[in-house]
């Protein structure tokens, strides 16, 4: 595995453990804007280590998962369609108060939970990372 394909996987990781953290204060907005990230850095990385080269700067899961050319289940592939339409009020909110209130906690924690899921089965799955 190359240097930066590494470092993309432990960028990926951080970014969960910092989720769980968030998640413990109750930030959900920054939890599931980690969540996205997380699996974002782990297609990256995918796609790193797949062109010998950095990816593109895109934030665009499914752009991504393309560039990977591996086929995910259709559970994990529409978890990540749906992180993906999250992304961008997470990263311009119009209007935080509503933001905050679309997000209970349970379901920023099955967020964590499926993302936690599609990062191991990214790492599991993907001959470029072995």
């Amino acid at each position: 595995m190359r240097e930066t394909t590494g470092n993309w996987v432990m960028a990926a990781d951080y970014d969960l453990k910092t989720a769980e953290s968030l998640l413990k204060a109750r930030r959900k907005i920054y939890v599931i804007f980690l969540c996205h990230l997380a699996i974002e850095k782990i297609l990256k990385g995918i796609v790193s280590e797949k062109q010998a080269k950095l990816p593109p700067y895109t934030h665009n899961l499914v752009y991504l998962i393309g560039l990977t050319e591996l086929t995910l289940p259709k559970k994990l592939n529409d978890f990540i369609e749906l992180l993906n339409d999250k992304s961008v009020p997470m990263r311009y909110p119009e209007n935080v108060i509503n933001l905050e209130e679309q997000f209970s906690i349970e379901l920023t924690k099955d967020y964590l939970k499926k993302t936690k899921e599609a990062v191991q089965w990214l790492k599991q799955n993907s001959a470029h990372l072995k």
